[in-house]
């Protein structure tokens, strides 16, 4: 399971456990750098969107460049993604999202789905293969009950730039059955020109025990439509940031080409757990899903028929004493795509430009040994060998020639150790390799050409960290320092039509510090009738390019660009008698470099959110009344910049102040 922390500083966080590298160990004995979010921490403000909550952890950045567009970096920059999620593994109770190309649709997932999150960072391909990021475990729970239990949920939320959310829900719980259906539909008609988004999502996840054996399933459909405004200039920003790109001398605007992304995902997986013996157990996974993508762009009009199909088995073993645990498996991914390209004739599909087809494989072979020495040292070892092969076909070439792009099998080892300073406090250090391969975004970009040369990033996450609970259990600390030297990082270009490619930059040096805190001021557990908890976080990044030469260029020491050198969150959530609530957080950002030169910066902001509600229990209803006000403080910033963009087309800039409402209510 996830770590499920509903206070701060309570017992309830030092005996939660998190499953991190196959092994469920308590969040402050786990020897790696590792985040859990709560249900509750991730609907702390906006009940939309999981940035907010995210955003909460130290060295974690999320973006929206528009509604719909979601953008995630662990311990990095976001040079490789203009959209989406890339060098990080993203799972979904234990079952992979991410493709065999690197790319995972974050966004098709939707927040009242989630019971926690647990993030790791750093490299983690001993267990989990490619990416150098870290890796995402979302969590939907599949809880049972000695009594059967039905529970029924509607939400409905309304906010600002005529945006509407609604939701309902029903779980089932029995004594070996558990089963939990959930929908929603949310429309939003945008803050700026052309960003209007719909997104309509349902999901169902079961589970079934029998014998020593737990089934479990996971399926879910999202069709999602939004707008995509594009950048703009930093006068345009300015003058008014609710524009969407504007028209050039050569170029139409986005609104002309009516500028869109349409995805509609279909998904199931099954996963499987045998307790062979009380001394080992066997997992399996298996999961396909299709997803149907258009995207009518500035210069073109493109369509994406994907298909992927993945598969896993591990085994783990335990000494009698538990003291050895020793996990071995693999892991399998195939991705499909047909991928065609036309003009966009005003947001209609025109002449045929390219017409491509597309085979990715990837796969993980792993071993790890987690050793208990005596009482207070714990040491883990983990090795995997990784490939990934693509093959290329552009069917309106003539003849037609295929390429292939492979990878050698890479050997990545992870090495930790840890050192229980006190009952309640644990050090530890890591030695780590990573790695991660272009991904099919990257290789064939929007531009439409073949990347072949683009060779895969890696290099050694090298980091020490101290965590766990002091002052009688009411400060939770975590902190940490990481020195990653990242090799041929890849980072993204735009030509002058604004269409994308990606280039090898050489060496970096991504290292930082990462400090978290949260304090228990007053607790409900020395019968006060309100607790007040408050939480701060903060991450420094001086991260530079050492050796990086485009041309005649060179950006050798120049700061990564896309990376704030410091950031930093804070905020308290109060609660009286169970019943209100009121939350405050502010997010203070730095400047962002905005170009390799770093001769233009997004500047600093300051973004204040706060959210109270009231919940009151009426017989076999719950009910929950909530609204809250994002930047209040109304300041005018971007919440994902187009880094390297061409006409300095820079900026995404997010809502000025907006408020939201709504409430939930369930019935058991």
């Amino acid at each position: 399971m996830l770590a499920q922390s509903t206070t701060f500083g309570s017992d309830t966080l030092q005996t939660v456990q998190v499953e991190v590298f196959k092994s469920k160990v308590q969040w402050k004995a786990a020897p790696v750098a590792i985040a859990a979010l709560s249900k509750n921490e991730l609907n702390s403000y906006s009940p939309i969107s999981l940035v907010p909550g995210i955003n909460q952890v130290p060295g974690i950045r999320m973006e929206e460049r528009s509604p719909g567009s979601y953008r995630l970096s662990v311990r990095g920059s976001l040079l490789r993604s203009p959209f989406g999620v890339r060098n990080l593994k993203l799972y979904w109770n234990q079952i992979p999202l991410s493709d065999a190309t690197g790319n995972a649709y974050l966004n098709l997932v939707e927040l009242a789905d989630l019971d926690g999150i647990t993030m790791l960072k750093g490299p983690s391909a001993s267990i989990y293969g490619a990416g150098t990021g870290g890796v995402v475990l979302l969590d939907s729970k599949s809880e049972f009950s000695a009594i059967q239990h039905h529970q029924l949920n509607l939400g409905l939320t309304v906010g600002a730039d005529g945006m509407l959310h609604e939701t309902a829900g029903w779980k089932f719980q029995s004594k070996k059955f558990s089963s939990n259906l959930q929908q929603s539909h949310m429309k939003y008609n945008g803050y700026r020109e052309q960003s209007a988004m719909e997104k309509k999502h349902i999901k169902y996840n079961a589970a079934l025990q029998f014998g020593k054996q737990q089934l479990e399933f996971l399926a879910f459909y999202t069709d999602l439509f939004y707008q995509t405004p594009g950048g703009i200039t930093l006068a345009q920003m300015q003058t008014n940031p609710r524009l969407s790109r504007q028209a050039t001398a050569t170029l139409p605007s986005a609104i002309t080409q009516q500028a869109s992304i349409s995805n509609k995902t279909i998904f199931a997986g099954l996963s499987d757990k045998w307790v062979v013996s009380n001394r080992s157990t066997i997992s399996a996974f298996l999961s396909i899903n299709n997803t149907q993508f258009e995207n009518p762009f500035i210069t073109n009009y493109e369509f994406r028929n994907e298909t992927n199909t993945a598969t896993g088995v591990q085994w783990q073993w335990y000494s009698a004493n538990r003291k050895l645990e020793w996990t071995n498996g693999g892991e399998w991914l195939f991705n499909h795509s047909n991928i065609a390209n036309y003009g966009n004739r005003k947001g209609v599909a025109d002449t045929v430009q390219y017409k491509d087809d597309i085979h990715a494989k990837q796969w993980t072979l792993f071993s790890q040994l987690l050793w208990r020495i005596r009482e207070k040292w714990q040491l883990q070892f983990g090795l995997s060998i990784n490939q990934q092969s693509v093959d290329y076909l552009r069917q309106t070439d003539n003849p037609m020639v295929k390429t292939k792009q492979s990878t050698n099998p890479i050997v990545a080892p992870r090495m930790a150790i840890s050192y229980q300073l006190s009952h309640q406090v644990t050090a530890y250090a890591i030695a780590s390799y990573g790695f991660s391969p272009p991904s099919l975004a990257e290789i064939r970009p929007s531009d439409g050409k073949f990347y072949g040369e683009l060779q895969a990033e890696h290099g050694w996450n090298k980091e020490i960290g101290i965590k766990g609970f002091i002052w009688n259990n009411r400060l939770q600390f975590d902190l940490a320092y990481y020195h990653f030297q990242l090799q041929q990082a890849i980072v993204r270009r735009n030509n002058a039509a604004g269409s994308e490619y990606f280039v090898n930059a050489g060496s970096a040096t991504q290292q930082g510090i990462e400090a978290m805190f949260k304090y228990a001021i007053k607790d409900q557990a020395h019968s006060r009738k309100w607790n007040l908890h408050a939480y701060s976080s903060i991450a420094f990044q001086p991260y530079r390019f050492d050796d990086y030469q485009q041309g005649s260029n060179n950006y050798s020491g120049n700061a990564i660009t896309g990376v704030p050198r410091n950031t930093w969150v804070t905020g308290f959530n109060l609660e009286w008698i169970k019943q209100v609530y009121f939350n405050a957080s502010v997010n203070a950002v730095d400047p962002i470099p905005l170009t390799d030169a770093n001769e233009a910066s997004a500047e600093a902001y300051q973004l204040v959110q706060i959210k109270t509600g009231y919940k009151k229990k009426i017989g076999n209803w719950q009910v929950h009344f909530f609204g809250g006000i994002d930047n209040l403080l109304n300041q005018t910033y971007s919440l994902g910049n187009d880094i390297n963009a061409a006409g300095r087309r820079f900026y995404n800039p997010a809502p000025e102040r907006n408020f939201f409402l709504g409430f939930n209510l369930q019935f058991h």
